[in-house]
């Protein structure tokens, strides 16, 4: 008898492990965007990228979303301040992301804004 609730136990646990080590694997994900104007010195151009970012929040998996524009800190060697607009998004997983890639609203956004800006960086980062 002892045996057997001991196998039985052993196997609990191992589901559980198996579970757990699952709900681990699933990491936050940072999307964050920054955009190069064609035209930085039109602050319309620049207004209607973010207006266009702005919509992007209807797409559900986004948990959070920061829409953003040169700061005025200090100048230092180690800070970039050659782009125009940025935007910070906050996805519960990569598959939360991909459903954002291939979302309508975010389609639409390409094919509509893109004639502002000249270049785009993107970085992804998960939790460590």
């Amino acid at each position: 008898m002892k045996r057997r609730h001991f196998i039985a136990s052993a196997g609990l646990l191992a589901s559980t492990g198996t579970v757990s080590a699952a709900a681990a694997a699933k990491k936050p994900l940072l999307h964050h965007v920054f955009f190069w104007l064609n035209n930085p010195a039109s602050e319309e151009d620049k207004q209607q990228l973010i207006k266009g970012l702005k919509a992007l929040k209807g797409i559900p998996t986004i948990k959070e979303i920061h829409i953003g524009t040169l700061a005025s800190t200090e100048k230092r060697e180690v800070v970039d301040t050659s782009w125009d607009v940025s935007e910070l998004m906050f996805f519960d997983d990569e598959a939360g992301q991909k459903v954002y890639q291939d979302h309508p609203i975010h389609v639409d956004f390409v094919k509509n804004y893109a004639h502002l800006w000249k270049k785009v960086i993107v970085y992804d980062s998960v939790d460590a």
